[in-house]
């Protein structure tokens, strides 16, 4: 299993009437990642990982995002409650990609 560790800001996103906060996944790291997806992809390009911040973990996906040029992760409130996560602060992030 492939994983990596690195430090990102955290970011908002709103449009349609919701929120969202991001994080961005470093250029080299997103390289390597979509050099690893192999086959037929989940639904926009979507990449299944297991995710640790702090002693907070769990899975989601990650999504490639033209804007970004970059995979970005979403950061649910509870995670962000949890580990006192505040947009535009750096966090810790651990991935590691699930096997689907």
């Amino acid at each position: 299993m492939s994983a990596y560790d690195f430090d990102a800001e955290p970011w908002r996103w709103t449009g349609n009437g919701a929120q969202w906060v991001f994080v961005t996944v470093p250029e080299g790291i997103a390289d390597e990642v979509e050099s690893l997806q192999s086959g037929r992809g989940r639904g926009f390009g979507a990449v299944r990982v297991r995710v640790t911040i702090g002693a907070t973990t769990w899975e989601t996906s990650m999504f490639p995002s033209t804007e970004h040029g970059s995979y970005i992760l979403p950061l649910k409130a509870p995670v962000r409650t949890a580990e006192r996560i505040v947009v535009g602060s750096a966090v810790n992030v651990h991935i590691a990609l699930v096997q689907t």
